[in-house]
């Protein structure tokens, strides 16, 4: 018997093969950076029980790959959240592209310049490692656990799966527990600001990851 659910799988930073690059931003703003690799594994059971048949990974790329084609943003979102929706107050990046290479489906996500989107560079500009989740939904087959009717519907940054704490709600939280830290928040939405309020703001999100004990975790 196969039943719908709603499907998140973990990779964390090693398991995904996470490359990252920087490119300079065409307005000379300043560098992007992007994570690249694996989001998501086929052909093999999985830590969650379940096995994603290969051409069922490759039609949900080609799915994404469409409507990024079409103008549509697949924008990701920090952490785990609890449903299929996009909570633009906690979107971090957006998928740029995605591909199958073998069994598996590779991204490029784009780190955008938002609250969550800066705390999550100044975290792998220190060296903290963090992985990548596929959100979405399709059939579990109970007696096997294969997946059919697969979607994607985004990829997710996320913690080591291990990790009792997702780094970058910790640092959310701790930041608007920080003296000043909206205030910090405010200047990172603020495109306008100089490029010395940016390295104050980066600065003391470095202080308050080491102030947390995460760093290069």
């Amino acid at each position: 018997m196969a039943r719908n659910t709603y499907l998140r799988e973990h990779l964390s930073f090693t398991q995904a093969r996470v490359v990252l690059e920087s490119e300079e931003a065409a307005d000379g703003s300043g560098k992007t950076l992007y994570m690249k690799g694996i989001c998501i594994e086929g052909g093999v059971r999985n830590a969650n029980e379940r096995v994603y048949p290969v051409h069922e990974i490759t039609k949900a790329v080609g799915t994404i790959n469409e409507q990024i084609k079409t103008g549509h943003s697949v924008l990701g979102e920090v952490d785990h959240p609890d449903d299929l929706k996009i909570n633009l107050d906690r979107v971090s990046h957006m998928i740029e592209n995605m591909w199958m290479d073998g069994p598996c489906g590779y991204g490029k996500l784009k780190i955008l310049p938002t609250p969550m989107g800066g705390l999550v560079k100044t975290m792998l500009d220190s060296g903290v490692k963090l992985g990548v989740s596929s959100r979405g939904s399709g059939n579990v087959n109970d007696a096997n656990g294969h997946v059919s009717d697969f979607e994607i519907v985004t990829v997710d940054v996320v913690a080591q799966p291990s990790a009792p704490n997702a780094y970058p709600t910790a640092i959310y939280e701790g930041l608007l527990n920080h003296k000043g830290g909206q205030r910090l928040l405010d200047m990172y939405k603020d495109p306008a600001k100089s490029n010395k309020a940016q390295r104050y703001v980066t600065n003391e999100v470095l202080r308050l990851i080491r102030d947390l004990k995460i760093e290069g975790k």
